[in-house]
């Protein structure tokens, strides 16, 4: 019986291409710049920097060797080097890109919406400019029909791309898409920073305040904050390291890349706050909503509103800029499921049409990111689980699949995958990242080791905790 074959990237600025892109997305654009605000500006960033070398770095550089070193999908790679214990870990990593494309779906498809929305006031379609952000947003929440068009439109791109393969797929569209993406998050940052009273907002990101290190409930509230946004801007424990890695051929560094895909990660990240926070300022001051889906929906509509006659010309390379991103973090948590299933049908001896199994897949994505879209970030009236228990976890569909993923499955999976490590010997991880005579120094792997048992468990519990403790949170 003829077995799925599974190719490589074709080189390997495809494979960065593909990994930094899964890496950019809207959490990097509304949860960085604001945490990086809100918790001491430059203060934030230093410690964000150092936990991305001690965190970021011994976890991603593992993951992309226990994927490249099966050479399979996250849950057999894990299940191969773990036993059931890995399975486990393979299961969680599975399940949070499942749930969580029930709601980036969505989001993207609203910058979609924007997209056309801009577009049709630049050609005198329709007036965008006469209505407010809050309210243009409102109406497309409470616009069912409309969103789930979307949605699907967002998924059916997916498809598009996906459906390629690896090669001829993700890694030709990220490498047209990323160029592009930088290129629109350039003329947007310009413009921004040359908007009057723009000067505030590079303020809250950019001046050192060390207010909040001078207590030490401040100081672990940074440390959890700072660690929390390492974890999933760099999209750890998603299974996309792993499924990516694993495609990876034997010849490339996988030191080199880690280290490139997380400075790459972290200047786009600075960069999206670039875009987005001057210019938050420069229309609402400090009374502008500056995080979650209102600043990129509201607040930054609203701004595009008042440029006058170049308006809605920025809005669409912004809400571009916003859908490309959303569409390689999006391409990046399908592929993790598809390969899973390319890979288990092999292993049992069946062939796959992978067109056909990249169609299944994404009709299933769509049934649940309808009934995220149909409720509308909770302003639908739909039944939502614990709603009425008044935590944070059940304001939405959007917070309940949210507080699985995010909040418990990624940051335990992650835990249990540093464990795993420990079971494995880290010499395991060694061996693969020494493989066709890669370099992978006593110093290096002193380190690796020293954060693989000290400081990344810790990271991880601290961050574990933060999560529950701010989606239990009683509103």
């Amino acid at each position: 019986m003829e077995h799925h074959h599974r190719g490589h990237w074709g080189s390997n600025l495809g494979f960065l291409m593909a990994t930094v892109g899964a890496a950019v997305g809207l959490g990097n654009i509304w949860a960085f710049p604001y945490k990086m605000g809100m918790n001491g500006g430059f203060a934030f960033l230093l410690v964000y920097l150092i936990m991305a070398v001690v965190i970021g770095f011994p976890i991603m550089l593992t993951e992309l060797s226990i994927g490249r070193k099966v050479g399979k999908s996250v849950l057999v790679s894990y299940e191969t080097v773990g036993g059931k214990f890995g399975a486990f870990i393979g299961f969680l990593a599975m399940l949070s890109p499942f749930l969580i494309l029930s709601f980036y779906t969505v989001l993207g498809a609203y910058c979609v919406q924007y997209v056309c929305l801009n577009f049709a006031e630049l050609i005198g379609i329709f007036q965008l400019s006469g209505v407010s952000g809050a309210e243009s947003f409102a109406d497309m929440l409470t616009n069912q029909p409309m969103a789930i068009l979307f949605t699907f439109l967002f998924i059916a791109a997916c498809f598009l791309i996906i459906r390629g393969g690896i090669k001829d797929g993700i890694e030709k569209f990220n490498k047209v898409g990323m160029p592009a993406l930088a290129i629109m998050l350039i003329i947007v940052i310009i413009r921004a920073v040359t908007l009057p009273g723009a000067s505030e907002g590079l303020k809250f990101m950019f001046a050192p305040n060390f207010t909040a290190f001078q207590t030490p409930q401040g100081f672990l509230s940074v440390l959890s904050a700072a660690g929390g946004q390492v974890f999933f801007s760099l999209s750890l424990a998603m299974g996309i390291t792993v499924t990516y890695g694993s495609y990876l051929r034997k010849e490339e560094s996988l030191v080199k890349n880690s280290l490139i895909i997380i400075i790459s990660d972290t200047c786009v990240a600075i960069m999206a706050g670039l875009a987005v926070l001057p210019a938050a300022f420069a229309l609402g001051g400090k009374n502008a909503e500056l995080s979650g889906p209102k600043l990129l929906f509201i607040t930054l509509q609203d701004v595009f509103n008042s440029m006058g006659a170049l308006g809605p010309l920025f809005g669409i390379l912004f809400y571009m800029f916003v859908t490309l991103a959303a569409i390689t973090s999006a391409i990046a948590l399908i592929e993790v499921l598809v390969t899973f299933t390319l890979d288990h049908r092999a292993i049992q001896g069946k062939k796959s049409n992978r067109s056909m199994v990249v169609l299944a897949i994404c009709l299933i994505v769509m049934v649940e990111a309808a009934l995220v879209a149909a409720d509308g970030l909770g302003s639908n009236g739909l039944w939502i689980p614990f709603h009425e228990t008044g935590m944070n976890l059940g304001a939405s569909w959007l917070d309940f699949m949210d507080f699985i993923s995010e909040g418990v499955a990624m940051p335990l999976g992650s835990l249990l995958m540093i464990i795993l490590v420990w079971k494995i010997r880290p010499q395991t991880i060694r061996g693969e990242v020494m493989a066709a005579g890669h370099s992978f120094s006593n110093g290096l792997y002193t380190f690796y080791k020293v954060c693989i048992y000290v400081v990344a468990p810790l990271g991880m519990l601290m961050v574990l905790f933060g999560q529950l403790q701010s989606f239990f949170t009683i509103s």
